[in-house]
C-alpha cells in the first residue's frame, strides 16, 4: 500500500528502524545496477599484496575478518609491528604493545 506524495508514489520501505533510518526497495535496486553507486568500489585499483616478508596472509585474513577493516589497513598495521600479530591486535584494540 503506497501513499502519494507530491504526485509520486512513496518508495516501498523494506526495513524501518526506530532511530529513523530506513532501507527502501528502489534505492537498494539502484545500488546493485551496473553504474550504480557500488560501481565506484568495483572500479578502484586492484589490491597489491604486502611486500613485507614478515606479514603472513593468515594474519592479514584474521585481522580483516575480525575487525572488518580493509586488507590494506590490516597489512599496514602488521607492517608497523614487524609482522607480530599479538602487537598488531593489541594496537587495534587500544592496548599498549
Amino acid at each position: 500500500m503506497s501513499h502519494s506524495t507530491n504526485g509520486r508514489p512513496e518508495p516501498e520501505v523494506i526495513v524501518q528502524y526506530l532511530d529513523g533510518f530506513a532501507y527502501n526497495k528502489v534505492k537498494m535496486e539502484e545500488a546493485f545496477l551496473p553504474g550504480g553507486f557500488l560501481a565506484e568500489k568495483v572500479a578502484q585499483k586492484p589490491h597489491t599484496p604486502a611486500k613485507d616478508p614478515n606479514v603472513k596472509k593468515e594474519d592479514v585474513d584474521l585481522i580483516t575478518h575480525e575487525f572488518e577493516i580493509p586488507r590494506a589497513k590490516a597489512e599496514k598495521v602488521l607492517q608497523q609491528h614487524g609482522g607480530d600479530i599479538n602487537k598488531a591486535l593489541r594496537s587495534l584494540v587500544g592496548l599498549p604493545t
